[in-house]
């Protein structure tokens, strides 16, 4: 992930040619999603911008109790959707924002919610999405 999602026209190259195999840069889809590079394909793999700590109680100075109805209400609209097509679900959490003690009870709320639906849903990491994206779906 590039620093504040910034990228010059050649960042995806240069990652490529460096042996990454997939990057968090391009909050565009709810599935990952392969990018040309001038030396061959590299996955996107979805990162949210709404469901993501520091934007929404930072800069946007939602309270914690706002961002938890924000965490259920995209995990339960996506787990229905998810009926239909496969989705990944993004949580982006910062320690220094999320961590501070009066937000931890707002998320362990929304965390709890979610593992109610433990065994409809994979819980991995962003590299996980991407090997089992990219075995089922290879670069073209």
């Amino acid at each position: 992930m590039g620093p504040y999602l910034a990228q010059s026209v050649v960042t995806l190259d240069l990652l490529k040619e460096a042996g990454y195999k997939y990057v968090l840069d391009w909050p565009a889809d709810d599935q990952p999603f392969w990018m040309r590079t001038r030396s061959g394909p590299l996955l996107s793999v979805p990162y949210s911008l709404e469901l993501n700590d520091s934007p929404t109680i930072v800069f946007r100075q939602e309270a914690a109790a706002n961002f938890e109805k924000m965490i259920t209400d995209q995990f339960d609209e996506m787990l229905l959707l998810s009926r239909k097509w496969s989705l990944v679900y993004t949580l982006v959490l910062h320690p220094f924002i999320i961590g501070q003690p009066f937000r931890l009870r707002a998320l362990r709320r929304a965390l709890t919610h979610i593992m109610k639906s433990r065994d409809d849903v994979w819980i991995t990491t962003p590299g996980g999405v991407a090997e089992h994206f990219a075995r089922v779906n290879p670069a073209p």
